[in-house]
């Protein structure tokens, strides 16, 4: 058990019968009236953030969870299969567990978090950005735009597709942030 004086961001507890993690939290003590802790809470399981207020010196549990390194094999109707980097297990993942899986490249590092007491994953960490290779996009004319932020659509070697400035051109190699699903640069060789 922990008590709002150990919240912390990352901070992992237990709240309505499912797993939240905390993503921010302010501590109030106003003029009049007991202080209180005002969070925001990203559910595990759901991915939606809440917000709650808890009363200073409430009581939570605390989840423990663990991050694994494991490392994308291949996608079959089971859903995507990983292996542990060290153990060399393998795990079956739904795929709605796993935020941008079309940006997943087979060989991809991942890290899978997982509920300590249970064993059961809870999602799964892309890197911050992969590197990926432009199968097709319009080529880009020069004079098209009077702008400098114009983009035009590009299908990525993983059949996504994404939004990409207009120099961008079949066969390069591109950064993209697989959190905003967003191009970052083109990649350094």
């Amino acid at each position: 058990m922990a008590t709002t004086a150990d919240f912390r961001n990352g901070l992992c507890i237990e709240f309505n019968n499912d797993l939240y993690t905390i993503v921010q939290f302010q501590h109030v003590k106003p003029g009049k009236g007991p202080a209180f802790v005002r969070t925001k809470l990203k559910s595990l399981t759901t991915g939606k953030v809440i917000d709650n207020t808890f009363s200073a010196g409430h009581k939570v549990t605390v989840a423990r969870i663990e991050r694994r390194p494991y490392q994308f094999l291949y996608k079959d109707d089971m859903g995507y299969h990983f292996m542990h980097r060290e153990t060399f297990e393998q795990v079956p993942i739904e795929e709605k567990l796993i935020p941008s899986a079309d940006l997943l490249k087979e060989g991809q590092e991942v890290d899978i978090v997982f509920h300590a007491e249970t064993e059961t994953p809870l999602s799964v960490e892309l890197p911050p950005y992969v590197e990926l290779e432009v199968t097709y996009t319009e080529p880009g004319v020069k004079g098209d735009t009077a702008s400098t932020t114009a983009t035009k659509p590009a299908e990525l070697e993983t059949g996504a597709t994404i939004n990409v400035p207009l120099f961008i051109n079949q066969g390069d190699k591109i950064r993209v942030d697989t959190r905003t699903r967003s191009y970052g640069e083109r990649a350094k060789d």
